[in-house]
């Protein structure tokens, strides 16, 4: 990325190419890249009043207007971190004779230092052209991170154009860098993959793969991330720490567990100390991935080096983990050790109170939100009390507060309304949080439709169910298609429902019968409730029998050693009838299950759930 060229100092600790350590700047690079030799590029405020000392000398010696001589003053300033400091560069600027490319790229480079005035660095690229001064390559790093900063995707896609014109868009692995992290940034993940594909093998860096993972990471392309991340192994680099950062990420949304113990031990071998943002990182990764143990050590052992969003992953990871006391003792520590939680703090916490059924508890968060932190409650703290109320019972008090939410009602507060009716049973109210849905225009899904239907399927209203799902189609909802996958080997395998793609498909069905041939000895009955078919019962036991989380957790127990946990991540809501044979499974095979539904984490462990039933 740009980073490397904008910063003083690289921000990367881990960062060598290949498995070597860097090599040392070119003479030219140096000569090239605006810094300064004699003035601090970087001044404390305290020296404000020497620049201007040195600024009143070259005055006087007539070398003010002399660009080879004001170059340290100008860098000094812009890259100055007091009050005016850039104003200060830009008269400095202003009584040049002449200035070259190098004093316009220092003054460029202050503007988008931190993200100050990225459009002021792009005016300043036009005024160089209109004045016949000729960019060079580090011009494009410089305007292309303005672009990247303002999300400006159709006037990058011009500066590459122009790049290109001028031979900088190919062999010059700054302005390749930097046009991969801008594409990144603008949410153009293909865009930015073409432009890494683009750069010869022996061109790309550190900082090149770096870039995609950023892009793939913030297009949401996790499985794109992690694959990426692993060629960048094979083709012999040795990741930085941004690097590793994208992929914890990528590990985290999808519950790759031991490809994200294996990064943190690429960390910890190639990293002395880690920082707090890295040790975050490692918290959100361990609690997404079902391992609250290893998230609470990592967090405990940060002697003193919490920070509010480390402790906003803890809450949130103790609450995807239904562990609400827990979650409540930790933001009880972080108030006592003087950090003011914000927004998203409070939005874990209603949450791990709202997952753990603690509705006085809730209720008591939401009034400290508002009363003692004056934390204004958004649309998402009003959907957590909205879910608290419901999943306890009180459903005309969530509708109520429904109707009274300052931002408006949202599709997130009726959804979680409608979910609490499924729970409750209360159809005619999921009626209606189903039509306010369909009010909100786009906001309905087919699996709103869905539960409704699922409803009165139970109730045996086959006509209502068939009519509800029916009005899905005909209003162009395609549900998405319902999945389990189970991490095997640092590799997560997928299945859905009769899945019989897998090349070991003959030996999952054949270990699916031993599982539910040794189940029915100890009583188990399928429970069909949830299979919302008009068919007799022996067509629903198959349809449940062969469910993709079974199906997942049959090849877990195939291919991972005994003893292990089993880690089954998938995109539905845990079913009555999964929740039992799940319990049942970890009892007789001795074996901890962890299922991370659409919602939250449940852990099965000689035969009990951590969510004690109540999700």
């Amino acid at each position: 990325m740009v980073g490397g060229l904008v910063l003083p100092h690289s921000q990367h600790q881990v960062a060598t190419p290949r498995t070597t350590a860097a090599p040392a700047p070119s003479t030219q690079a140096l000569e090239q890249a605006p810094c300064c030799t004699t003035v601090s590029a970087r001044p404390a405020r305290g020296s404000l009043d020497e620049v201007r000392k040195a600024h009143a000398r070259h005055i006087k010696l007539g070398l003010d207007r002399s660009p080879r001589h004001a170059r340290p003053l100008l860098a000094a300033c812009a890259l100055g971190d007091w009050p005016g400091s850039m104003e200060y560069a830009a008269a400095i600027f202003a009584t040049l004779d002449e200035p070259e490319a190098f004093d316009y790229n220092t003054l460029m480079r202050g503007h988008v230092v931190g993200g100050r005035d990225p459009a002021a660095a792009l005016r300043l690229y036009v005024d160089m052209l209109q004045n016949g001064v000729d960019p060079d390559g580090y011009t494009f790093t410089f305007v292309l991170k303005a672009c990247a900063q303002l999300a400006a995707s159709r006037q990058g896609r011009q500066l590459q154009g122009h790049a290109t014109k001028l031979g900088f868009s190919r062999h010059d692995e700054h302005v390749q860098n930097s046009l991969i992290s801008f594409y990144g940034k603008c949410g153009e993940a293909e865009l930015a993959r073409r432009a890494f594909e683009q750069m010869e093998a022996g061109e790309r860096t550190a900082a090149s793969w770096s870039a995609l993972l950023a892009a793939y990471t913030r297009a949401g392309l996790w499985a794109e991330c992690l694959e990426a991340f692993g060629a960048m192994a094979r083709d012999g680099w040795r990741p930085d720490e941004s690097s590793m950062v994208s992929a914890l990420s990528a590990c985290a949304h999808l519950g790759a567990y031991d490809v994200g113990r294996s990064v943190h031990c690429a960390l910890l071998r190639n990293t002395v100390r880690l920082n707090t943002f890295m040790e975050t990182s490692l918290v959100d990764m361990y609690a997404k991935c079902g391992c609250i143990e290893k998230a609470t050590a990592v967090f405990d052992g940060m002697d003193g080096e919490k920070n509010v969003w480390t402790y906003s992953a803890m809450v949130s990871g103790l609450a995807l983990h239904g562990d609400g006391r827990k979650a409540l003792q930790v933001f009880d520590a972080m108030v006592s050790e003087g950090h003011r939680p914000d927004e998203a703090v409070y939005v874990g916490v209603l949450n791990a109170c709202s997952r753990s059924g603690l509705l006085d508890e809730g209720l008591r968060c939401f009034d400290r939100m508002r009363l003692e932190h004056i934390v204004a409650p958004n649309a998402q703290h009003y959907g957590c009390m909205v879910d608290l109320l419901a999943r306890a019972g009180r459903l005309e008090e969530a509708r109520a507060l429904i109707g009274n939410m300052p931002t408006g009602p949202t599709d997130s507060a009726w959804r979680s309304l409608l979910n609490a009716c499924r729970i409750h049973g209360d159809i005619e109210l999921a009626e209606r949080a189903l039509q306010e849905l369909a009010r909100l225009g786009g906001a309905v899904n087919a699996g709103d439709y869905i539960i409704v239907a699922d409803m009165h399927a139970s109730a045996k209203n086959w006509d209502a169910a068939a009519a509800l799902r029916v009005e899905a189609v005909d209003r162009g909802l395609a549900q998405a298609q319902g999945f389990s996958a189970v991490e095997v080997h640092g590799r997560m395998h997928r299945f859905v429902s009769q899945d019989r793609s897998h090349p070991r498909t003959a030996d999952i069905y054949e270990m699916l019968h031993q599982m539910e041939w040794q189940l029915r000895f100890e009583g188990y009955k399928p429970d069909t409730t949830d299979a919302a078919l008009d068919v007799d019962d022996e067509e629903k036991r198959r349809a449940v029998a062969a469910h993709s989380q079974k199906l997942a957790m049959a090849f877990g127990l195939l291919s991972t050693p005994e003893g292990t946990p089993v880690r089954v991540v998938t995109n539905l809501r845990m079913s009555k009838e999964c929740h039992a044979y799940s319990a049942l499974i970890s009892e007789i095979f001795g074996r901890e299950v962890v299922v991370r539904d659409r919602n939250r984490f449940h852990r099965f462990r000689r035969g009990a759930c951590s969510c004690g039933n109540y999700w």
